[in-house]
């Protein structure tokens, strides 16, 4: 059962769950910060804050597992994704750290001015990680140069108009997943203003789904044919059936703003939205871990390895859950204008 086939298989949807955990939990705080480039009233910055609070640090633990994993399980595609994408993944690490640092020292600021600056930092600091994340995305959808199973591309061949695309992309997904959330965890005046924002970006991401599904077929022939031959058209033609079910759910319950009791389901419409690219995304690189070549047999660490980890995994990823479940279980509830983080 758990041999040289099967285990590369089984890691690599531990590692789309891995991945999709991490868009999802990290995805709307950094959606949160986002729009602190649209709320100019301190107390409701606050206010947003403190909705992620108690758990945006434990969200990035995804990320960290994310990069483990694909070092222990597929070592050959870390060799080979991380040179092609040096600038960027260090770029989004010194985003994530600036957002953190922000994070912490505006509720020591004693001044409005160094308020205000770590404000702009927080801001700044999920804008440049949530844009690297998308850019990395289409620059390793779009193909890397491989030779004898290594990088042997150049500093910038990420660089196109179509990984710049999703940069922006994921940029306004996350804000609407930020938003989204907002308006499940928040109340009043500042409710109601996240509700228009979430309309907007609804619409934008809609739009954005729309482009990206045109455009990635373009990208090699491999993934037109998988789409858009027989059998496959049957299961690609789910996804925009999905995505127009998900939005009509979505706008409906927005524009029921009185009803306290839909206030999780935009969030939830809005993560199934992203659940659909996502499985679209996989549906379009396997067997591939790096297109247009490297397959996830290719890309593996012995067998031996892998079983290795998978006991570590087994382990640790139902922990990680865990705590998860209880750290949203515990702070749930409207976050109401006052509170304070410590």
């Amino acid at each position: 059962m758990l041999n040289a086939h099967t285990l590369p298989i089984i890691w690599g949807c531990i590692m789309a769950f891995v991945i999709f955990a991490y868009v999802t939990l990290d995805g709307f705080d950094l959606g949160v910060g986002i729009l602190f480039g649209v709320e100019p009233m301190r107390e409701d910055r606050d206010v947003m804050v403190n909705s992620i609070a108690p758990v945006w640090d434990g969200n990035e633990t995804w990320l960290v597992l994310g990069g483990s994993g694909l070092y222990g399980a597929f070592p050959v595609a870390y060799s080979v994704i991380l040179p092609s994408v040096y600038l960027l993944v260090i770029t989004m690490l010194m985003g994530l750290i600036l957002r953190g640092v922000s994070f912490e020292f505006r509720f020591r600021a004693t001044t409005e001015r160094q308020r205000h600056l770590w404000d702009y930092g927080f801001f700044g600091g999920s804008v440049v990680a949530a844009f690297c994340q998308g850019v990395i995305l289409g620059g390793v959808l779009q193909g890397t140069r491989i030779a004898h199973q290594q990088f042997a591309g150049g500093t910038f061949d990420w660089l196109s108009g179509f990984s710049i695309f999703t940069g922006i992309a994921v940029v306004l997904g996350y804000a609407l997943l930020g938003a989204t959330w907002l308006v499940w965890r928040t109340e009043g005046e500042l409710q109601r203003r996240v509700r228009r924002h979430a309309k907007v970006l609804g619409i934008v991401m809609l739009a954005l789904i729309l482009v990206v599904s045109l455009w990635t077929p373009t990208l090699d022939p491999s993934f037109a044919h998988r789409w858009f031959s027989f059998p496959g058209i049957f299961i690609t033609g789910l996804a925009p059936l999905a995505v127009i079910a998900l939005g009509y759910a979505f706008f409906r319950t927005l524009a029921r703003d009185t009803e306290a009791h839909h206030d999780k389901t935009p969030f939830l419409c809005a993560l199934g939205m992203f659940f659909v690219s996502f499985l679209g995304l996989g549906y379009s690189l396997y067997p591939n871990i790096v297109p247009p070549t490297l397959t996830i047999w290719q890309a593996a660490s012995p067998v031996s390895s892998q079983i290795f980890l998978l006991v570590g995994a087994v382990v640790m990823i139902p922990i990680i859950i865990g705590y998860n479940i209880f750290a949203y279980s515990i702070f749930h509830g409207k976050v109401e204008a006052g509170a304070h983080y410590h």
